[in-house]
């Protein structure tokens, strides 16, 4: 089919379920980022293939909705004679619906949507409709991939540290506590952290498509295929976690009584709707698993420090490698992305990166999001800018990088030294602060920005997000971002540190370490205060640093941080990398 003939098609199915129009977010029945191609819905019926978006179909227009980190993709891809472009921020998606549908019936797939989301469309003056089969799939039926079905690995003590039974008995306290039955367990990333398992049903993430309910008492039904589970995974979820089949899942939630906890935000609304048409009292409340999963324990910390010293290693190989071929301007972006998981992949404990590779050059390194294609792939010139934004999934820890270098071999100009330094000026801000017990991520937002600031400068997205333990490399609850939530920060959580400055049509400039939170020691104080640890182990281009814009303090920084740079992973690479490491390292 034709992009016009999906769309009529699912316009004629529309018409014959009575609404006037239908929601089409870019989401599974788990709202999480990554979704298996299965669900790709909006990718299938628009052509958008960007990783957040909403389309809405009316009978006489249509449109899709990204952010900014798509504007360019979403218009490359998608057909101007069928499809609006609009922004998500800049043109809610429910003003547009107040504009050309106010009255009208609307259907939506309440598998796809969180209970908030669809209140704000509620709120455009239309009439929502929540439609028991997907009139989308049913145009998509015949071409449609099957679902995911990996099978469960046992996700060891050695890398979880904590005991799947000891977990269920926390998250079991915490329900009586709340005077509370059970929970939906609906994220993935939740039911996996709670019983220690992984599978690989979504690209980047090692997660198991899976539902599950928690009882007070600490039982567990896991919803998912239970061919999908051999011996050794049964034997390691032991009696007290119950295998059932997906489609058991509607049933279970009718026999639920009582006060049943749902974190909105994170599940689907028609889990809430079958609980309550069933008689039991949806407790709104936030997934209990998601601090605790947050917050890593001793021996996910060292762990994550394993993964990044050998993560350190490849990255080692890569820069010297680029520093060697990018001034001859033969490489591409998709070929240098594929080079840097090579070097990755040379370790035997490599199960994937953790998200696309942000290969950028020249302009294109200006697109925060930018992802590389067959269409846009295009050359890595001498003498500009390039900015690699990868990271790695090993069982021992997740990894998140970014460097701008210089392609080189003539001198980088004074602006963009200067633009590169303020940039790092931030990152070392954050990097080094102490502060006290309490403090939350937007607190903490504005320190990385202040030298850009002092400039005039700034950017558009969060200075950071947390981490997961060998899974999602986004991970909440925790962020540096003026627009997140007030989730005070505490020791073991790990969070990115990247601030940034993008020049339209020229260049981007980003500079991001993994930062582990711990305690402070800190002389005469009177309350508990926290500092952070780096776990990022890479060198930062040494040519694009203008030490006469660096106060004493933060150039002391630098110099340390590439001295330590240099001890731990000059061990682990051959000679020519060790040399080439120990010029990159040398003191500013």
């Amino acid at each position: 089919m034709t992009p016009a003939e999906r769309l009529a098609a699912l316009r004629a199915k529309l018409a014959e379920a009575g609404v006037s129009g239908f929601l089409v977010p870019r989401a599974d029945e788990h709202l999480g980022e990554y979704v298996p191609a299965s669900a790709e819905r909006l990718a299938w019926l628009t052509g958008f293939s960007g990783s957040a978006g909403l389309a809405i179909v009316l009978a006489d227009r249509a449109a899709v909705f990204t952010d900014g980190r798509y504007t360019l993709q979403v218009t490359q891809q998608t057909d101007p004679t069928l499809w609006e472009r609009r922004h998500l921020t800049e043109e809610p998606p429910a003003d547009w619906l107040r504009e050309h549908a106010a009255g009208s019936r609307i259907g939506f797939d309440p598998w796809l949507h969180a209970e908030p989301a669809l209140a704000r469309f509620e709120a455009a003056g239309v009439t929502l409709v929540p439609l028991e089969a997907n009139p989308l799939d049913a145009v998509w039926a015949t071409a449609r991939p099957a679902p995911p079905a990996s099978p469960l690995r046992v996700h060891g003590a050695e890398f979880a540290g904590r005991d799947a039974a000891a977990k269920r008995g926390e998250v079991a306290a915490a329900l009586r506590e709340a005077n509370e039955a059970a929970v939906v367990l609906a994220d993935p990333s939740s039911v996996a952290w709670l019983l220690n398992i992984r599978g690989q049903d979504v690209p980047y993430t090692p997660l198991p498509l899976s539902f599950a309910v928690v009882d007070a008492d600490g039982a567990v039904d896991l919803f998912l295929d239970p061919d999908r589970a051999d011996a050794a995974v049964r034997m390691h979820l032991g009696n007290a976690v119950r295998l059932r089949p997906r489609a058991e899942l509607p049933a279970a939630l009718d026999a639920l009584t009582g006060r049943v906890r749902v974190d909105a935000e994170a599940t689907p609304a028609w889990i809430a709707r079958r609980l309550r048409a069933a008689g039991a009292t949806v407790s709104p409340g936030e997934d209990p698993c998601r601090l605790p999963r947050a917050c890593k324990n001793p021996v996910e910390r060292e762990g994550a420090r394993r993964a990044h010293r050998r993560d350190a290693a490849a990255m080692a190989r890569f820069l010297a490698w680029f520093a060697a071929e990018a001034p001859k301007g033969g490489l591409s972006e998709i070929a240098a992305a594929e080079r840097l998981v090579g070097f990755r992949a040379a370790d035997p404990l490599f199960r994937g990166e953790s998200f696309p590779a942000i290969s950028g050059a020249g302009e294109h390194g200006a697109i925060v999001h930018y992802r590389a294609t067959e269409e846009s792939n295009r050359g890595i010139a001498a003498n500009e800018c390039y900015l690699i934004d990868s990271g790695a999934q090993y069982p021992d820890g997740t990894t998140d990088i970014t460097r701008t270098l210089w392609t080189g071999p003539g001198a980088p100009p004074a602006l963009l030294r200067a633009r590169v330094t303020r940039v790092l000026r931030g990152h070392i801000a954050l990097a080094t602060l102490r502060f006290p017990e309490g403090v939350s991520g937007p607190h903490l937002d504005g320190i990385a920005r202040r030298p850009l600031w002092d400039a005039g400068e700034d950017y558009d997205h969060g200075t950071g997000h947390g981490v997961g333990s060998y899974l999602s490399v986004h991970e909440g609850p925790v962020a540096f971002s003026r627009a997140a939530r007030q989730v005070p920060l505490r020791e073991g959580m790990i969070l990115s540190d990247e601030p940034g400055f993008y020049a339209a049509g020229e260049y981007g400039i980003r500079q991001e370490n993994l930062l582990l939170v711990k305690r402070a020691e800190v002389p005469g104080a009177r309350k508990m205060f926290l500092e952070f640890e780096t776990l990022t182990l890479a060198p930062f281009d040494r040519r694009l640093i203008d030490p006469a814009l660096l106060t004493p303090a933060e150039h002391a920084w630098i110099d340390a941080y590439h001295a330590r740079v240099l001890a731990e992973v000059a061990p682990q690479v051959e000679g020519p990398i060790a040399d080439w490491l120990r010029a990159a390292c040398a003191p500013l």
